[in-house]
């Protein structure tokens, strides 16, 4: 009578876990923006004509030297620049990088029992002042706004013609590429206005923050765009660039460039689980190549809004909240009392990540986007997939396991396709199933089946160890 109690236990626990782990596989580790040395990170927020942009400086030296020269449509007033939190970008990062999940085959022979056992089992500053502005008409520069907002002394300036503006902006301290004058005559054209920041020592000593804050700013334009060419002025070579946008209306694009997915849902060999970083920039340059290096690869695209459940899968970590979507400057979503494990906000939210690598010769525009209907869920996955353990003795177990030799010759093929790797080095990742189908007796399967018999003599025993095996687990699980 006991032992059926436990049994009855047992059975409960076992069920409860499939509920729980019911998704599609499990997070093990993602391509994050470190992966890139080089790679800058912007959010960009639109609704209507409304743009909200957030720029997080890379600027490595002395802060003093620091300058920020970003086109913008119009005067912005001093309560459309604010200083934003770091974290934000760290946050927005890890929720959306294209990531590595695990899942666990069933073993052939104890479908129900072992699925649930296997797939729980987972891993001094110098005070300085800014620079009086010196003559500003003689350069065919208007200062049309001064703020100083944080610890960043922030100007909004008209100009005339380039190179008077590239002059007035050195004479007055701030430091801008050499070839600044040949793409900010473009700008000047369309009598767009520049948001220049600089650091004020003082007030960045007072922060206490050592590294720079990001900048956001808000502005009305009917153009949707994000300002690039300034940044490659004095570039030499590739630019990483990785764009996390926000609209209402479903995934975002780029209108002058194509925007290609990343490959995706694709099976690769468990050994790259060691070395997933070195892998993944091999596949973004692979696809950069092969599309023409002057594309715009899409990494991922969710439908965020509240009244989608489902926001992740599997999650690589808290989807965003209230207070991260309102830091990413998305306006329009409003504060709730979550409901039954839901969001804590109001609105519909579609986030979409954009990587770029750019260069002058294959990137002469600016980035233009366009907003579409598209609510379909994307994302930059890669799989592993463990074969089944424990004892094989029934008849399904040759047919499985000529099954999984099948499945890593193609983890082989499209490791090799997707990076351009030699595989050949990695025959014995085929060979160790080969092995396996040969020693049907005698061998590998009888002999797994011999231990299991010897540690479970008692079929009491074995009822009450495997309930306390899967209550260990449910309580690490949960």
């Amino acid at each position: 009578m006991k032992t059926q109690k436990l049994l009855g236990i047992a059975i409960l626990l076992i069920l409860y876990i499939n509920n729980a782990s019911g998704f599609c596989g499990f997070y093990v580790a993602k391509a994050d923006a470190t992966l890139f040395n080089e790679a800058s990170q912007v959010i960009v927020v639109r609704d209507g004509n409304r743009t909200v942009i957030t720029m997080s400086s890379d600027f490595k030296g002395n802060v003093k030297d620091f300058a920020m020269v970003v086109p913008v449509p119009e005067v912005l007033k001093e309560e459309n620049i604010r200083v934003a939190d770091r974290v934000i970008f760290d946050k927005l990062d890890a929720y959306s990088a294209p990531r590595l999940v695990e899942y666990y085959d069933e073993n052939p022979c104890y479908k129900d029992y072992y699925y649930a056992m296997d797939a729980i089992t987972s891993e001094s500053m110098v005070e300085e002042s800014m620079p009086t502005p010196r003559k500003a008409k003689s350069y065919g520069v208007t200062i049309e706004a001064k703020y100083t907002i944080g610890e960043y002394d922030i100007l909004i300036l008209s100009a005339t013609e380039s190179d008077g503006l590239k002059r007035w902006l050195v004479d007055n301290g701030y430091k801008i590429p050499k070839k600044a004058h040949e793409v900010l005559n473009p700008y000047i054209k369309n009598d767009m206005k520049f948001f220049v920041a600089k650091v004020n020592l003082k007030e960045h000593q007072k922060s206490g923050f050592t590294e720079l804050r990001p900048l956001q700013i808000a502005f009305q334009s009917d153009k949707f765009m994000l300002p690039i060419r300034l940044g490659m002025a004095n570039a030499n070579g590739d630019q990483d660039l990785i764009v996390y946008l926000f609209s209402k209306e479903g995934r975002i694009e780029t209108a002058n460039y194509r925007t290609v997915n990343l490959p995706t849902d694709k099976n690769i060999p468990l050994f790259v689980k060691d070395q997933f970083g070195d892998f993944y920039k091999d596949v973004f340059q692979r696809t950069w190549n092969r599309e023409g290096q002057n594309v715009v690869i899409l990494e991922y695209a969710w439908d965020i809004s509240s009244s989608n459940f489902v926001k992740c899968d599997p999650c690589v970590s808290t989807p965003p909240a209230y207070t991260d979507l309102r830091e990413a400057g998305v306006f329009w979503a409003k504060e709730v009392t979550p409901q039954w494990g839901g969001a804590d906000y109001t609105g519909d939210v579609h986030f979409t990540r954009l990587h770029v690598r750019y260069n002058r010769p294959n990137f002469p525009q600016d980035l233009f986007f366009t907003t579409t209907p598209n609510k379909q869920s994307f994302q930059g996955r890669y799989i592993l997939t463990h074969p089944a353990t424990g004892e094989m003795d029934c008849s399904e177990a040759q047919n499985y396991l000529k099954g999984v030799l099948k499945r890593r010759e193609a983890e082989l093929h499209q490791l090799a396709s997707l990076t351009g790797w030699d595989v050949s080095k990695y025959s014995d990742y085929v060979d160790e199933f080969a092995r396996k189908i040969k020693s049907e007796k005698g061998g590998w399967i009888e002999e797994q089946f011999k231990t299991r018999k010897t540690i479970f003599m008692d079929s009491d025993l074995q009822t009450i160890l495997e309930m306390v095996i899967i209550l260990q687990m449910v309580l690490v699980l949960y």
